[in-house]
């Protein structure tokens, strides 16, 4: 049985990306760094990649395309157990509801369980974020649902339109300032539905820019130069490689520096499921891609 990839993780509270790895029950993790070459080769076929942890029984063979990774079966059980599908109502649990920030006029409102701290939002590629309350599911998802309304905000937005607009991003003051302002808006409800049993949590912004790599006005953390992506890959393929030098991360996201091709962003929820081998900076990229903005298929949402 070959390592396969499951896909990025942001564990630290200030730590960078950590690409998770599996092989059976066995899991562990590389930590990877800006400015450092990164490649991989796909080998094989992609498997599905279980759910809750365990392998999928069937060792079912999942499409490139696919940014689940899972089986329909799999699919169908890993979401049996997440908040999103509301089956455990009395979950005993604390939960916190934010905001999050992806760019000018993209926010969302969203809930997650304290346990996580901020993880949820660096995975979802949040640049800027603020807590807004604190207490059991139901009230959580109650209050989700009324700021939703009341603030004419979503509670998804497709992956692709967060990744259209990275590259051009405001300072962290105007970053902060809408954050601020929608804030200010949603505590004023507090007698307009708001759930006795959530508990209201200060403003505060937190500014993911510095942790992704990227920074205001579409600058990458450090004065390294614009992180647009000129192109995104839209699945891999057995014996297909990517590489270039790491520049940024985002999210699910990794940007990377190929030269002749420009930046090339990679979703790594494309690459669970595959066995991937090492490739030299010099393999370039050999697997399906679309120009950014040119329609490229991301079925997942956050």
């Amino acid at each position: 049985m070959e390592w396969q990839c499951t896909g990025l993780r942001w564990p630290e509270e200030r730590g960078g990306p950590v690409l998770g790895w599996r092989k059976g029950r066995e899991v562990r993790g590389s930590a990877l760094a800006y400015g450092t070459e990164f490649g991989f080769r796909a080998e094989g076929v992609r498997g599905c990649s279980g759910a809750r942890g365990n392998v999928c029984p069937v060792g079912a063979v999942v499409a490139a395309r696919s940014t689940g990774g899972r089986c329909p079966e799999c699919g169908r059980l890993d979401r049996a157990h997440s908040v999103a599908a509301d089956t455990i109502p009395d979950d005993p649990r604390t939960y916190r509801v934010y905001l999050a920030w992806f760019g000018p006029g993209l926010v969302k409102v969203g809930i997650t369980g304290e346990e996580r701290g901020a993880a949820r939002l660096r995975e979802q590629g949040a640049v800027v974020f603020s807590w807004l309350g604190r207490g059991p599911l139901m009230a959580a998802r109650r209050a989700e649902e009324l700021l939703r309304a009341a603030l004419g905000v979503p509670d998804r937005i497709p992956y692709a339109r967060k990744r259209a607009v990275r590259a051009e991003l405001p300072g962290a003051a105007e970053r902060a300032g809408e954050v601020a302002e929608l804030y200010g808006r949603a505590v004023a409800l507090d007698g307009g539905g708001w759930p006795e049993a959530l508990e209201r949590l200060p403003f505060e912004a937190a500014d993911h820019a510095g942790i992704f790599g990227i920074g205001g006005g579409g600058e990458r953390a450090g004065g390294g130069g614009p992180v647009g992506v000129v192109r995104a890959v839209t699945g891999l393929v057995g014996g297909g490689a990517v590489a270039g030098r790491l520049v940024a991360a985002a999210g699910p996201d990794l940007h990377l520096e190929t030269g002749a091709d420009g930046v090339v962003v990679v979703d790594t929820r494309l690459m669970t499921g595959w066995a991937l081998a090492a490739a030299g900076p010099d393999a370039g990229v050999s697997v399906p891609t679309v120009a950014v903005g040119g329609g490229a298929s991301q079925d997942g949402l956050f």
